[in-house]
């Protein structure tokens, strides 16, 4: 066979190929889209936003209608709008093959819930992001009250961390710092369960078990709230076990390297 055959042949076919593929294509952007498949990846027990939720707040804004063509499908839009859930912290949006797309999210994970004088109350997570609260989902996790009357809505509190100007009138970056050692803590975790902030600035745990006040202070640094808390942890671990659980009603951990213990009065 002549070679200008063979290429003609070659020639023909590839541009088949390509016609194929180029109707492929348009098929399937014509093909009306199914339900997305929708995948959440929460990083603990508490999940503040399940799949059934999530397809339904994607319906309500009008970002995918029934039997919507997939060359309609704005896979941008949808991203940028579930990113800005507050429940989210990471969100991919994939048009697959014969009408199927995928939606996969991977959600914040609260450590903390804060009550605010106002009345209002928001959790805090792992990344310092606070997040309103919702009627469906709650979290067991620490508790913060009292004298806290800063702007809770979206607020970080690394950025308050990092920021000298804000630390010195703000104490969420305070209120992340003892929250996050609790959290990573198993003693801590089982021990504490509510934090109050005084007027004065100070912050007043309350163990979830036994009669006790420990006034903790400020948070002002990693290394203040962690030197705190050790000195707590070996209280517990070596001296309430042998002085007894009843004998004091206030330890408080404000002076550096020490803890400065309150007996009980007989009438108390």
């Amino acid at each position: 066979m002549k070679t200008w055959i063979k290429i003609l042949l070659l020639s023909l076919t590839s541009l088949g190929i390509v016609v194929l593929w180029v109707l492929g294509i348009h098929s399937e952007h014509k093909r009306p889209l199914k339900e997305p498949k929708i995948i959440v990846h929460v990083d603990g027990a508490d999940a503040f936003l399940n799949e059934k939720e999530l397809y339904n707040r994607i319906l309500s804004n009008r970002w995918f209608v029934q039997n919507q063509r997939s060359e309609t499908l704005p896979v941008l839009k949808i991203e940028e709008g579930i990113r800005a859930m507050e429940e989210v912290k990471e969100v991919r949006v994939y048009k697959l093959l014969g009408g199927d797309w995928k939606i996969e999210v991977w959600l914040r994970k609260p450590m903390a819930r804060i009550f605010a004088k106002n009345g209002k109350s928001y959790y805090l997570d792992t990344d310092g992001i606070t997040i309103s609260k919702t009627h469906l989902h709650t979290a067991k996790v620490l508790l913060f009250s009292g004298e806290i009357a800063e702007p809770l809505h979206h607020q970080n509190a690394i950025k308050i961390i990092n920021n000298d100007s804000l630390k010195n009138i703000r104490k969420l970056d305070e209120i992340y710092r003892i929250s996050n050692y609790v959290c990573n803590d198993p003693m801590l975790r089982a021990l504490i369960g509510q934090v109050y902030l005084e007027r004065s600035g100070d912050f007043v745990l309350t163990p979830l078990v036994g009669d006790l006040k420990i006034v903790f202070g400020t948070a002002y640094s990693e290394k203040q709230v962690k030197d705190k808390f050790t000195r707590l942890k070996i209280f517990y671990k070596e001296g309430l076990p042998y002085e007894g659980w009843d004998k004091y009603s206030e330890i408080n951990l404000m002076y550096d390297g020490q803890i400065v213990c309150r007996k009980r009065n007989k009438n108390d």
